[in-house]
């Protein structure tokens, strides 16, 4: 379909774009205009270069005198030049130029007069007329301040340099090799792929039909899950440089290295094991605290929510009777859950040396109650049924390590392999001797030719970021040197399955 460059060109409702095509200009620069009254919208006016054709714009769907906002995404010059010369034009004392408090000292030297509207100090929201704007921070993408603007009528979002693409061959919407325009300007812009992953994990919670970016293409929603997918993955700053990654990877190896070499060394047997469980414990307490956090999420929430309706309803004195109380209680209630939360994690890492007997089938459900949260939220159901048979005589707290990390390897690779209808089975089997407990997956299984070492120390078949190769081997340590059991693995139909098999208890 042509379009008329010369002419605004609306992209949602009250929503134009009022940029300039550059001919053979591979960094296309868009303003963004929204129709709101005497209180419209600009949105990264630009630089002097597309001045003239901005200004014309506005004036067909409107006029200069009606803008009262200007958004700032950014700094730059290609973003923010023009200001001056807009104020200029727009010629009203309430003007405000939105944008973060960090960059205030940084764009008030283009000599911009008009006051700021910092939306650090204003909820990260503008409510104008019926328009009702969010800001989401992205700091450090590529400017400390940085930020997007969310419409969610239109569920239209501003992106900055987010989203941003270079080529010449430019197209007003995204077509289906987007990613490959949009690649090098962010390997180039953003400071590292762990920076740029928490702005995108941040966009990509919202509900988004359409993004509106600073420069390359308009993206649609059919092609905007995917292309973040992609963004996901993309090397960025300092990962770019070959001298970083290279002393970064080197580094790495010469860590491996000295930790291979004391596993291999007998005469440091001792500390070798303790050095191997306290970075195992690390691991384990960082996905612990993920659960924690993970649990904490709607407590919070709720006592953040009946915090604000308290204190609204008290300023404006419309609290009923027991009203107070109720909210009260209410939030004892999330905290009081969030004191359990706690007590659970203190017990699964309390150190209990003595051999009790225990039932395998409570260690289970006390597992399972530590990691179902993000076992839900990952979408993987359990199969388990519940039993008070199967004692045995053991250390509980480390047979509960080993079994969180089992479920926590199944749910692992369940997730990196993208697994539909995931799902882990657990099994509790007994002969005259000994009792089983038997966890199964369906993640596709082991290969061959590593199931004979998966239980090796820093072995992983998961992707380096996920694993450290150390779960499975300690693991099999408790359960093989501590308790005089055998941990083992085995490729079933659709999975991996992992077997704790442990002498009956006496009596």
């Amino acid at each position: 379909m042509l379009m008329d460059f010369t002419q605004p060109i609306k992209i949602a409702k009250h929503i134009y774009w009022v940029g300039m095509y550059l001919v053979n200009d591979p960094f296309q620069c868009h303003p963004y205009f929204i129709d709101n009254g005497n209180e419209s919208i600009l949105i990264d006016p630009g630089s002097m270069l597309e001045f003239d054709a901005v200004v014309k714009k506005i004036d067909i769907i409107s006029s200069m005198n009606n803008v009262k906002y200007i958004i700032l995404h950014h700094q730059d010059p290609d973003l923010a030049a023009s200001v001056p010369k807009m104020e200029d034009l727009i010629n009203r004392d309430d003007l405000l130029i939105i944008t973060h408090s960090r960059m205030v000292p940084l764009v008030k030297h283009y000599m911009i007069k008009s006051d700021y509207y910092e939306i650090d100090k204003h909820q990260y929201r503008l409510d104008s007329n019926d328009l009702h704007l969010k800001f989401l921070t992205t700091p450090y993408c590529h400017s400390p301040g940085a930020f997007v603007t969310y419409e969610p009528s239109t569920k239209t979002l501003f992106s900055g340099d987010i989203f941003g693409g270079i080529e010449e061959s430019w197209e007003f919407y995204a077509g289906d090799d987007y990613f490959e325009q949009a690649k090098q300007f962010h390997a180039e812009y953003m400071p590292s792929r762990d920076i740029f992953n928490y702005a995108l994990s941040k966009i990509e919670a919202l509900d988004i039909n359409l993004i509106a970016p600073q420069h390359g293409s308009i993206i649609q929603r059919e092609k905007i899950s995917p292309l973040i997918a992609q963004m996901k993955s993309l090397e960025c700053g300092l990962y770019i440089e070959d001298k970083y990654r290279d002393e970064l990877l080197g580094t790495i190896e010469k860590l491996k290295e000295k930790d291979m070499a004391l596993v291999a060394s007998i005469n440091e047997n001792k500390e070798k094991e303790k050095l191997l469980f306290q970075k195992n414990k690390m691991a384990d307490m960082g996905e612990m605290i993920g659960n924690i956090a993970h649990q904490w999420r709607q407590p919070l929430a709720i006592n953040n929510t009946l915090i604000s309706i308290l204190k609204e309803k008290n300023e404006r004195e419309t609290l009923q009777t027991g009203e107070l109380s109720q909210k009260l209680k209410e939030m004892e209630d999330s905290i009081q859950y969030m004191s359990q939360t706690i007590d659970d994690f203190m017990y699964f890492y309390h150190p209990n040396k003595e051999k009790i007997t225990f039932s395998i089938a409570k260690v289970v459900e006390y597992a399972l109650k530590i990691i179902r949260p993000i076992l839900n939220k990952a979408n993987i159901k359990i199969y388990f049924q519940s039993s008070n048979e199967f004692d045995i005589d053991g250390y509980v707290n480390e047979y509960t390590q080993v079994v969180v990390s089992i479920l926590t390897n199944a749910k692992d690779i369940l997730l990196y392999r993208k697994i539909q209808n995931a799902y882990i089975q657990i099994d509790l089997s007994e002969t005259n001797n000994s009792t089983t407990l038997k966890i199964s997956d369906n993640g596709g299984g082991v290969q061959e030719e590593d199931i004979t070492r998966i239980f090796d120390p820093y072995f992983t078949t998961k992707h380096k970021s996920i694993g450290t190769g150390l779960g499975l081997y300690i693991s099999k340590m408790i359960i093989e040197k501590n308790m005089g059991g055998v941990l083992s693995v085995e490729n079933g139909k659709e999975g991996a399955s992992f077997s704790i098999s442990m002498e009956k208890a006496d009596g």
